[in-house]
């Protein structure tokens, strides 16, 4: 079973058991969070086909394991001739999930 979440502008495949690394949740650490799936197959356990057009709502449950930042990206602006420089970083911040489980409905 597999389901497509969007979160954080992204859009990303998921299945249970997975770890996944996301832009940064409300959320405290060890909270599940409820995200709803824009698209989810393998749902019947019969093996039957799902019909075209008529695909199952999902909800995927997944659980914060931690909060952390990437690596630091390095912007360097210059401008030849002109003794222009500018130095920036960042470090987006990010929240690591456990897919537990997709729940059809």
């Amino acid at each position: 079973m597999y389901a497509i979440i969007q979160t954080g502008g992204k859009q990303y495949w998921v299945t249970p058991g997975e770890k996944l690394t996301v832009e940064k949740l409300e959320a405290k650490k060890g909270d599940d969070v409820k995200i709803s799936a824009l698209w989810s197959a393998s749902g019947a356990t019969d093996g039957a086909a799902v019909e075209a057009g008529k695909l199952p709502k999902a909800l995927v449950v997944a659980r914060v394991l931690r909060h952390l930042q990437s690596p630091k990206i390095l912007v360097f602006r210059k401008r030849p001739k002109k003794a222009y420089e500018k130095m920036r970083g960042h470090r987006q911040d990010l929240t690591e999930l456990e897919i537990k489980e997709i729940q059809l409905s």
